[in-house]
């Protein structure tokens, strides 16, 4: 039996995995920074928000309910709704994270995003023992929070000189894509995903972004229906 990865190497492991990502977010994160200058936030506190929310769909929707005058209470809530996806990653990966302190599943819950669940998801998989490799979702997480906190500060300083031209929203789109298309691998998933996308588009109208809540009950549940054994 071979010997268990050292952290060094799961940890740079999950700084390559999670780079293609990484770059292909960073338009989003220059985006989020100008539309929180122009939606009324003050440098300091657009730059806070992404450093404690750390999840671009909900700082975007940060940024449009701020233009829109909603009361802080529905804000909070808005925000823990469309990010109730995590609790689906949160699931997936609790048991196989169950041996560590308190402290590391808070630093990684902390940094667990779309991207570094994705660029991790291959690793765990991976039936043979790996001890260490929390330290692969580490450096996924945090090479993408750097490359997000970098973006988002540097479209917080430049404010509105982006031309619109560049159309830096479209790259938000492209970076979900990349996320996804690797993950289509079988019946159930793909039925899944076009159920999800169905829905979503179907549910667009909903209040408070309940469509991507809509979309994501679907989907599982067109997958599950597919294949029961997903249940365990």
């Amino acid at each position: 039996m071979s010997a268990p990865t050292p952290p060094r190497s799961e940890f740079v492991g999950g700084l390559y995995a999670v780079a293609p990502l990484a770059l292909g977010s960073i338009p989003f994160g220059l985006i989020y920074g100008v539309l929180a200058v122009k939606a009324g936030l003050s440098p300091e506190l657009a730059i806070a928000v992404s450093a404690i929310v750390f999840a671009g769909s909900a700082q975007f929707m940060i940024t449009q309910l701020v233009t829109a005058g909603t009361p802080g209470l529905l804000i909070v809530v808005s925000v823990m709704t469309i990010n109730l996806r995590h609790a689906l990653y949160s699931a997936d990966l609790a048991r196989k994270l169950a041996h560590l302190s308190p402290a590391w599943k808070s630093i990684l819950a902390y940094l667990l995003t779309d991207e570094a669940y994705a660029a991790t998801l291959a690793r765990f998989a991976d039936p043979a023992p790996a001890p260490h490799r929390h330290w692969h979702l580490l450096g996924a997480g945090l090479g993408l929070w750097l490359v997000w906190q970098a973006s988002s500060v540097a479209g917080v300083l430049l404010g509105g000189r982006i031309p619109a031209g560049w159309s830096l929203e479209f790259a938000g789109t492209l970076t979900f894509i990349a996320i996804v298309v690797p993950l289509l691998r079988d019946r159930a998933i793909l039925v899944a995903m076009a159920t999800a996308g169905l829905v979503a588009v179907a549910a667009h109208a909903f209040p408070y972004k309940l469509a991507v809540i809509a979309a994501a009950a679907a989907g599982i549940a067109a997958g599950l229906a597919l294949d029961p054994r997903g249940v365990r």
